[in-house]
């Protein structure tokens, strides 16, 4: 593969230029090229556009090298500069060379054009490395400079005998003192009495030094100037300064941190507690109808979700199929779930018709529900004799009826608004659906679809369609849990923020 070569030639001949490009580019490189034959062309190309070599012709009419290496050196732009000339005497030549020209060639002996350009870009690329490795070393010193003044955790420089050489400003944030007020004293004095020669100090030995190989960190409780303990994080480390031994101490209060950790532990606690009790409301175990082969499913985003699947006996020998969706995930939502949940059942124990069972729902939740909630909900009532499907479908996301070769029959789609946002709404069902053997309704919520993968592309109902086909023959329970590990898969390492939850109804 030819290597990129950008290449400004100054010539007069466009012959002798173009012989140029040619035998670079028969030497392994592909270039652009700008020919110019003037001081103002040349400083203009210069301006506009980076160049990698600079190939000079030594006499042109009004112009010549020495003028064109002279403006190049004014810009302070390190590119090389060869001399190609027809012939110009070595006396010329060597003062030429002298003034800055990286090499000179004639014009009847190129053979060294294609080494003198490799070695100039080589030593080219060798001066920027080491320009750049000056400048990156000027910084690095700044930031060290920087490090002690503007450092948020206390930094100690100590002797062996832990004596403070050094504070910074941040130990006033941390102790109270400033930098002056420590300098001369041992460390000691920043920590309480009653840990003095504990286990909490053994970074220091008998002799009063610190141990480096023994204690490079710990966890203590420090001392203020008002006497008010706080609990520090400590690192430390070795270094050597003008031939002596020295430790410098990174000293950090956690007494805010760690108070935040306790009550996130403490929340942690409190989530782990509502999903457990959560995971106890959805269903144990699928219903066994004859002719059927059901199964669901919800895996919660956060500790505790804002989705809800159920089966429920209904008046009149039905089943009903909820799927729903609460805004919002955490507790909140959970035990709002749970309240709808507790509604949708007690309704349909009296009620043999989904949108009755959802109208009742709606007038409990509504009074309960504020501006900022709603639920999504899907209600399908299953007469498994008749294989007779009828559906209420709350404000939720359609769901899926898939033929047996998988072409889609039917689009179960929303009938009404979100449970809770209307109290005097009443529900309408879609036209009942008598299911034929070998098809497959796909009930869900809004986390399949829209699950943001890398780049933040969504899972899609495409894919999941895909995924449904595939698996169609496959058991209720595995084409779930299929769903579920494909979402996942897309997502990768991209955290799931949607809870994902389905139910898969299959006439056998």
């Amino acid at each position: 593969m030819k290597l990129p070569l950008r290449v400004l030639v100054v010539e007069d001949s466009e012959f002798d230029a173009k012989m140029l490009i040619l035998l670079l580019e028969r030497g392994g490189y592909a270039t652009t090229y700008e020919r110019v034959q003037t001081a103002d062309a040349m400083a203009a190309a210069l301006s506009i556009r980076e160049w990698d070599m600079v190939l000079s012709d030594y006499n042109l009419p009004g112009f010549n090298a020495t003028l064109a290496l002279q403006l190049l050196q004014a810009t302070k732009l390190d590119i090389p500069f060869i001399i190609v000339s027809g012939g110009i005497g070595e006396d010329i030549a060597v003062a030429a060379m002298k003034s800055g020209a990286s090499d000179y060639l004639m014009k009847g002996n190129l053979a060294r054009l294609v080494p003198a350009v490799d070695r100039e870009l080589r030593d080219a690329a060798g001066r920027k490395a080491r320009r750049r490795a000056e400048h990156e070393l000027r910084e690095s010193e700044q930031r060290y400079r920087l490090l002690w003044e503007t450092a948020t955790d206390a930094i100690l420089l100590m002797d062996k005998q832990s004596a403070i050489l050094f504070a910074n400003p941040a130990v006033q944030s941390v102790f109270g003192y400033q930098p002056a007020e420590l300098v001369g004293s041992n460390f000691t004095r920043l920590i309480p009495e009653k840990l003095h020669g504990t286990s909490d100090t053994t970074f220091q030995k008998r002799d009063q030094t610190v141990s480096a190989s023994q204690r490079r960190s710990l966890v203590t409780t420090g001392l203020r100037k008002d006497g008010t303990e706080v609990l520090l994080e400590l690192a430390f480390n070795d270094m050597e300064l003008g031939g002596q031994p020295l430790f410098v101490a990174f000293i950090r209060d956690i007494t805010e941190r760690e108070r935040n950790r306790r009550e996130l532990l403490e929340h942690a606690e409190q989530f782990r507690v509502a999903r457990e009790i959560q995971q106890h409301l959805f269903p144990k175990a699928p219903p066994n109808l004859p002719g059927f082969d059901i199964a669901g499913t919800s895996f919660p985003a956060a500790a505790a979700g804002g989705d809800y699947y159920d089966f429920i006996p209904m008046a009149a020998n039905g089943l009903g199929l909820v799927v729903g969706d609460v805004t919002g995930h955490g507790i909140g939502p959970a035990l709002l779930m749970a309240e709808t949940r507790a509604y949708v059942r007690i309704a349909a124990l009296n009620r043999a018709e989904p949108e009755d069972v959802l109208t009742r729902t709606n007038i409990a939740l509504a009074e309960d529900i504020g501006s900022e909630r709603f639920v999504t909900l899907f209600l399908g009532r299953l007469e498994a004799a008749e294989r007779r499907l009828t559906y209420v479908s709350a404000g939720h996301p359609p769901g899926y009826l898939l033929a047996p070769d998988g072409s889609i029959r039917m689009e179960l789609r929303r009938t009404g608004v979100p449970l809770g946002m209307r109290p005097d709404t009443q529900y309408r069902p879609a036209p009942p659906v008598v299911m034929q053997p070998g098809e497959i309704v796909l009930l869900l919520t809004d986390g399949i679809e829209e699950a943001m993968g890398a780049g933040e592309e969504m899972f899609g109902t495409e894919r999941m369609l895909a995924v449904l086909r595939e698996k169609r023959h496959l058991p209720a329970a595995q084409i779930v849990d299929a769903l579920y590990l494909a979402v996942r898969e897309f997502c990768q390492t991209v955290e799931m923020e949607d809870d994902v939850t389905a139910i898969v109804l299959k006439a056998l």
